[in-house]
Protein backbone atom coordinates (compact mmCIF):
# COMPACT_ATOMS: atom_id res chain seq x y z
CA UNK A 1 0.00 0.00 0.00
CA UNK A 2 1.05 3.22 -0.88
CA UNK A 3 0.91 5.90 1.53
CA UNK A 4 -0.95 9.24 1.03
CA UNK A 5 0.03 12.58 0.86
CA UNK A 6 -0.47 12.95 4.71
CA UNK A 7 1.55 10.48 5.76
CA UNK A 8 4.53 11.54 3.25
CA UNK A 9 4.38 15.00 4.64
CA UNK A 10 4.23 13.82 8.58
CA UNK A 11 6.66 11.48 7.46
CA UNK A 12 8.38 14.41 6.08
CA UNK A 13 8.28 16.51 8.98
CA UNK A 14 9.43 13.67 11.39
CA UNK A 15 12.65 14.10 9.71
CA UNK A 16 13.06 18.14 9.57
CA UNK A 17 11.71 18.39 13.10
CA UNK A 18 15.22 17.60 13.93
CA UNK A 19 16.22 20.06 12.80
CA UNK A 20 14.37 22.02 16.13
CA UNK A 21 17.80 21.51 18.38
CA UNK A 22 18.56 25.10 17.07
CA UNK A 23 15.50 26.59 19.01
CA UNK A 24 15.88 24.31 22.21
CA UNK A 25 18.19 21.73 23.70
CA UNK A 26 17.53 18.14 22.82
CA UNK A 27 14.80 19.19 20.16
CA UNK A 28 16.55 17.23 17.89
CA UNK A 29 15.17 13.96 19.77
CA UNK A 30 12.01 15.61 21.48
CA UNK A 31 10.49 17.07 18.42
CA UNK A 32 10.64 13.64 16.36
CA UNK A 33 9.32 11.87 19.44
CA UNK A 34 6.61 13.92 19.76
CA UNK A 35 5.53 13.29 16.31
CA UNK A 36 6.34 9.54 15.86
CA UNK A 37 4.02 9.34 18.85
CA UNK A 38 1.15 11.13 18.08
CA UNK A 39 1.16 9.27 15.10
CA UNK A 40 2.91 5.98 14.66
CA UNK A 41 -0.53 4.06 15.11
CA UNK A 42 -2.21 5.75 11.71
CA UNK A 43 0.30 4.33 9.26
CA UNK A 44 2.84 1.73 8.96
CA UNK A 45 5.00 4.21 6.75
CA UNK A 46 4.95 7.38 9.87
CA UNK A 47 6.04 4.46 12.42
CA UNK A 48 8.75 3.11 10.59
CA UNK A 49 10.32 6.96 9.51
CA UNK A 50 9.73 8.31 13.25
CA UNK A 51 11.93 5.27 14.24
CA UNK A 52 14.42 5.39 11.54
CA UNK A 53 14.55 9.29 12.55
CA UNK A 54 14.85 8.53 16.43
CA UNK A 55 16.91 5.75 16.09
CA UNK A 56 19.66 8.85 14.15
CA UNK A 57 19.14 11.20 16.54
CA UNK A 58 19.63 8.40 19.78
CA UNK A 59 22.72 7.33 17.69
CA UNK A 60 24.36 10.68 16.62
CA UNK A 61 24.28 12.18 20.47
CA UNK A 62 25.83 8.78 21.49
CA UNK A 63 28.61 9.21 18.86
CA UNK A 64 29.13 13.07 19.88
CA UNK A 65 29.21 12.00 23.37
CA UNK A 66 32.11 9.32 23.00
CA UNK A 67 33.88 11.83 20.69
CA UNK A 68 33.29 14.78 23.40
CA UNK A 69 34.71 12.05 26.44
CA UNK A 70 37.72 11.40 24.16
CA UNK A 71 38.73 14.76 23.07
CA UNK A 72 38.07 16.90 26.42
CA UNK A 73 40.84 15.21 27.92
CA UNK A 74 43.44 16.33 25.62
CA UNK A 75 42.16 19.95 25.78
CA UNK A 76 42.25 20.04 29.67
CA UNK A 77 45.50 18.15 29.79
CA UNK A 78 47.21 20.82 27.34
CA UNK A 79 45.53 23.87 29.51
CA UNK A 80 46.65 23.04 32.65
CA UNK A 81 49.85 20.80 32.16
CA UNK A 82 51.85 23.85 33.22
CA UNK A 83 49.57 25.57 35.87
CA UNK A 84 50.62 24.48 39.82
CA UNK A 85 47.76 23.83 41.78
CA UNK A 86 49.02 24.00 45.29
CA UNK A 87 51.28 27.39 44.60
CA UNK A 88 49.30 29.32 41.18
CA UNK A 89 51.06 32.77 40.60
CA UNK A 90 48.72 33.62 37.62
CA UNK A 91 49.32 33.24 34.32
CA UNK A 92 53.09 34.56 34.78
CA UNK A 93 54.11 30.84 32.81
CA UNK A 94 51.97 30.22 30.44
CA UNK A 95 53.24 30.62 27.27
CA UNK A 96 52.10 29.21 24.08
CA UNK A 97 55.32 27.26 21.55
CA UNK A 98 54.22 27.94 18.08
CA UNK A 99 57.22 26.96 17.15
CA UNK A 100 56.91 23.52 18.75
CA UNK A 101 52.89 22.68 19.33
CA UNK A 102 51.86 19.81 21.32
CA UNK A 103 51.04 16.25 19.43
CA UNK A 104 47.79 16.64 21.55
CA UNK A 105 47.00 19.81 19.87
CA UNK A 106 46.81 17.77 16.32
CA UNK A 107 45.04 14.80 17.89
CA UNK A 108 42.44 17.43 19.61
CA UNK A 109 42.19 19.51 16.31
CA UNK A 110 41.42 16.50 13.92
CA UNK A 111 39.16 15.05 16.37
CA UNK A 112 37.57 18.82 16.38
CA UNK A 113 37.74 18.47 12.78
CA UNK A 114 36.07 14.73 12.47
CA UNK A 115 33.24 16.38 14.79
CA UNK A 116 32.67 19.01 11.92
CA UNK A 117 32.42 16.84 9.16
CA UNK A 118 30.07 14.37 11.61
CA UNK A 119 27.77 17.50 11.49
CA UNK A 120 27.65 18.44 7.83
CA UNK A 121 26.80 14.72 7.08
CA UNK A 122 24.03 14.75 10.00
CA UNK A 123 22.56 17.56 8.01
CA UNK A 124 23.04 16.21 4.72
CA UNK A 125 21.08 12.69 5.69
CA UNK A 126 18.77 14.63 7.51
CA UNK A 127 17.53 16.44 4.35
CA UNK A 128 18.22 13.01 2.02
CA UNK A 129 15.66 10.89 4.43
CA UNK A 130 13.20 14.35 4.39
CA UNK A 131 13.31 14.61 0.39
CA UNK A 132 12.66 10.24 0.42
CA UNK A 133 9.60 10.41 2.88
CA UNK A 134 8.07 13.08 0.75
CA UNK A 135 8.58 11.06 -1.86
CA UNK A 136 6.82 7.89 -0.30
CA UNK A 137 10.23 6.33 0.07
CA UNK A 138 11.83 4.35 3.33
CA UNK A 139 15.36 5.85 4.06
CA UNK A 140 17.74 4.22 6.40
CA UNK A 141 20.41 6.09 7.72
CA UNK A 142 24.15 5.33 7.92
CA UNK A 143 25.87 3.97 11.15
CA UNK A 144 22.47 3.87 12.98
CA UNK A 145 21.84 1.97 16.22
CA UNK A 146 18.53 0.71 15.91
CA UNK A 147 17.65 1.31 19.21
CA UNK A 148 13.54 1.10 19.23
CA UNK A 149 12.57 -1.67 16.38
Amino acid sequence: MTPDTNQKNIATFIHLSTFSRFFFPLGNIIGPLVLWVINKDKSEFVDKHGKQALNFQLSVFMYAIILGCISVPFFIFKVFNEIDFIDFHGFDNFHINITEPSPLLFLAGGLGALGIMCFILEMVFIVIASLKARDGELYNYPLTINFLK
